[in-house]
């Protein structure tokens, strides 16, 4: 009985790309050097408006399917140089990871991106995670949210939506990328924050909720 009163320990699950990073500027690179590499057309100015999904989903637009895995695997190799200094850290990012482990909780990054490539955007911008995992999208971050035990996932896309709602954790989206407040909602957000600079804020709001709960229920 005692150790199903226990208190749960804290995880809140972040994506990566538009919540706590904005790489359109370096992906807007990466693309560009990819287009003069391969001779094929590619706009960059649309593929950073949709950022999200994964790569190939994005290379379906400019390549034959036949080429896909080869020139998503050529993207990856030459992404480090061109996009990892031009990206920036989200308003907040940092003081939203830090938020939560400064409740003894833990922060960690589930992201549809290349694994290695999302952990040199943390270490450039100085953004420390307790975990990161990568190559997932929408339902798929589902696995990775119940097994770290993520109470809460934090993205800007409805697909994040959709992979919180999966692994029965809150679902809280911040407006900062391709999606909007109304959509967010729509796709069934529980809450809208304006951006990560709200966060901290929130998250206290939520553990002071989580703790009176949990009192109540040792009472």
């Amino acid at each position: 009985m005692a150790s199903e009163l226990a208190p749960r320990p804290l995880t809140v699950g972040f994506d990566l790309d538009m919540t706590l990073i904005d790489s359109r500027p370096g992906i807007h690179a990466a693309y560009r050097a990819l287009s003069a590499e391969t001779g094929v057309h590619i706009d960059a100015d649309l593929v950073v408006t949709r950022l999200g999904p994964p790569l190939e989903l994005e290379l379906a637009h400019w390549f034959p399917d036949e080429r896909i895995q080869e020139i998503g695997d050529r993207y990856r190799e030459i992404y480090p140089d061109h996009a990892i200094a031009p990206t920036l850290a989200m308003p907040g990012a940092r003081e939203a990871v830090a938020a939560v482990q400064a409740l003894g909780g833990r922060a960690i990054v589930v992201t549809a991106k290349h694994e290695p490539n999302a952990r040199l955007h943390l270490d450039h911008l100085g953004i420390e995670p307790d975990a990161v995992v990568g190559w997932l999208w929408a339902e798929a971050k589902a696995a990775a949210l119940r097994e770290h035990g993520a109470r809460v996932y934090v993205g800007d896309h409805t697909g994040d939506v959709r992979g919180a709602r999966t692994a029965g954790a809150l679902s809280v989206a911040v407006p900062t990328g391709p999606c909007g407040e109304r959509e967010l909602r729509e796709a069934g957000a529980d809450v809208v924050l304006p951006d990560l600079t709200a966060f901290p804020a929130w998250l206290g709001a939520y553990a002071d909720a989580d703790a009176d709960a949990e009192a109540s229920a040792r009472a």
